[in-house]
């Protein structure tokens, strides 16, 4: 079954011409070039503000990028934890170190506190990765954790945490470890990190949801340096919005939030922003974020059982709601 595996995804790896070090089994198998992929476990206090919401105790995978144990990884498995562990797939494991997230393409890092004798994976570019590339997705455990893919789309994604990710990879058949995991272009290199499983891949298609690689590149210097980009934070509205039949409708409010704080609720539905109607979340987040930094008064135009009204929030930086300092 394994040497299975590992010929269906060399053959992916090589439909594009890779390389011929790609192409051939690697040196020493397919289980030794998958090294850099590694698991993580993180311990999140109880009193995390996405403690509710994402639990805990958290655990995928990451993919080490340099000699001294620097792992990347997806943002929500590191947020707000207190502690975190890596391991190889020869059962090595090393206390790590959070070193910062990013908030924009929810991509984090974090640091293995002791040598970990893995080799880096080389990053690639998801650039070139269109629609029926054949690809790699690769999650912690050596080959077989990992499966041969397809890109089925690349397009625009709104998440309802505010969140928007305009160039996302998506692949099929979707991989069950998809937190974390390592997408691998036909060059063997890392082409992207794996953040959601979904059910619209592409059309009636279920698949996994990809941060690009290329998204870490601009804000790597920031997060080694200050844990978090430099640039201006964008304003947060703690609201949780879904698309039910062409309409946004508040589906959580963040506790302690502007939203909470300006009487925004549940069920409440979003007609428009600033007197932008508001029916895609896409283009929702596209003008919030054009309107100013954090910090800026922002007016949502709300119905509430049938009754329309407007409230004020005033914005603020999520660094500063979610509890970051790993003191408490």
């Amino acid at each position: 079954m394994l040497q299975r595996t590992s010929r269906a995804i060399i053959a992916a790896l090589s439909l594009l011409g890779g390389s011929a070090a790609v192409a051939a089994e690697p040196a020493g198998g397919l289980a030794h070039w998958l090294e850099p992929i590694v698991r993580i476990h993180a311990d999140v206090p109880a009193e995390a503000r996405t403690a509710a919401y994402l639990g805990t105790v958290r655990e995928g995978a990451g993919v080490v990028i340099d000699d001294a144990g620097l792992v990347v990884t997806i943002g929500y498995l590191i947020t707000e934890a207190m502690g975190a562990e890596v391991t190889t797939g020869t059962g090595k494991v090393s206390r790590a170190n959070i070193v910062g997230f990013d908030i924009a393409s929810g991509l984090g890092l974090l640091r293995a506190a002791e040598p970990l004798a893995v080799k880096p994976m080389p990053i690639g570019s998801a650039q070139g990765l269109a629609e029926k590339t054949p690809v790699v997705v690769a999650g912690a455990g050596g080959a077989e954790a990992a499966q041969p893919a397809v890109v089925v789309s690349r397009r625009s994604f709104a998440g309802y945490w505010e969140y928007l990710l305009e160039d996302a990879i998506f692949t099929a058949p979707p991989h069950p470890a998809w937190s974390g995991a390592a997408l691998l272009g036909p060059d063997g290199k890392l082409a992207g990190i794996g953040s959601l499983i979904v059910g619209d891949a592409a059309a009636g298609m279920p698949g996994n949801m990809f941060v690009p690689i290329d998204r870490l590149q601009p804000v790597l210097g920031d997060l080694l340096a200050l844990g978090r980009p430099a640039t201006p934070p964008r304003p947060w509205l703690g609201v949780n919005l879904r698309e039910l039949d062409g309409k946004l409708v508040v589906g959580r409010v963040a506790s302690g939030g502007p939203g909470e704080a300006a009487g925004i609720r549940d069920g409440d539905r979003v007609t428009a922003i600033e007197g932008t109607p508001a029916r895609d979340l896409a283009d929702f987040y596209r003008t919030l974020w054009r309107l100013g930094d954090a910090g800026i008064a922002v007016k949502l135009g709300v119905i509430r059982q049938g009754r329309e009204q407007e409230f004020e929030i005033r914005t603020i930086d999520r660094y500063r709601y979610l509890k970051l300092d790993t003191t408490y």
